[in-house]
């Protein structure tokens, strides 16, 4: 089985969010194999799950006054200070079989993916456990959820997801060092950078040399191609995702998709 793999590039928070979801509308729309994309954020940004408060969560007037883009996700869970990480998105269909309807198991395959690749760079990182209540913060990297990854109990990547219409985009965050102060700075989480500090890492952090993007991502690519015995092929946007997605950013752009809570589940035609 082969999947496309969309190789790392750094784009503005609106158009990296525009792009995943024209790959996941047409993945959907046109019954493709699984994309896999790795990208980074420039400048700075802090996008927020599908439904969260933006005026009561994050920082709005700090982010503006220091440059940093705020955008909403198609997916949910919670707030992220995108700055020193790899991101990666997922999106697939139901035909996929590797993956099952259930929200839980896929995180846990796609995790344990990202952890064979960090292991290969001598990071062992492992599922945390599903908790039973979690604390009510906005802050991705306060704590993890179940089945994210950890390093002695520090969280390194934030995952999050929409499943809609037989199929699935996962969006997540690997940290390649983690920023305490910016992050307390820019989220309303009321944890101190000190306290946030032992809750984080990053890959850089743990390892004696540090690796680069292209490392990383080359890590996580071989983690996906040896734990579910899959190839690649590199590949770029289509012309239709390329065309959707040049409309779908100025939506992404608009405060009335970023500010304006959400309460309905995001539909997928």
């Amino acid at each position: 089985m082969t999947w496309r793999l969309i190789p790392y590039q750094s784009h503005n928070a609106f158009q990296n969010m525009a792009i995943d979801e024209a790959i996941f509308r047409e993945t959907l729309k046109n019954r493709k194999p699984p994309t896999l994309r790795f990208f980074g954020w420039h400048p700075a940004a802090v996008s927020v799950g599908y439904f969260q408060d933006v005026p009561k969560e994050i920082h709005v007037s700090r982010c503006r006054s220091a440059g940093v883009d705020i955008v909403r996700r198609i997916t949910g869970g919670k707030a992220v200070y995108h700055l020193d990480e790899v991101t990666y998105s997922l999106s697939a269909g139901c035909w996929e079989r590797r993956f099952p309807n259930d929200i839980v198991r896929t995180y846990e395959i796609i995790s344990s993916c990202l952890a064979r690749g960090l292991a290969g760079l001598g990071v062992r990182a492992s599922l945390a456990e599903t908790r039973r209540k979690a604390e009510r913060t906005p802050n991705c990297f306060s704590e993890p959820a179940g089945k994210e990854l950890v390093v002695d109990g520090r969280k390194i990547c934030g995952s999050a997801q929409i499943r809609s219409h037989g199929g699935f985009l996962q969006h997540g965050s690997l940290l390649m060092k983690f920023d305490p102060a910016g992050t307390a700075s820019l989220i309303r989480s009321g944890e101190p950078a000190d306290e946030l500090r032992s809750r984080a890492v990053g890959v850089n952090e743990l390892v004696e040399t540090s690796v680069s993007t292209e490392e990383l991502c080359e890590a996580l690519q071989r983690g996906f191609c040896e734990e579910l015995g899959i190839d690649f092929a590199p590949g770029e946007l289509t012309r239709e995702e390329r065309a959707l997605g040049a409309r779908l950013i100025k939506k992404y752009e608009s405060d009335a998709w970023t500010l304006a809570r959400k309460k309905d589940g995001f539909p997928v035609d």
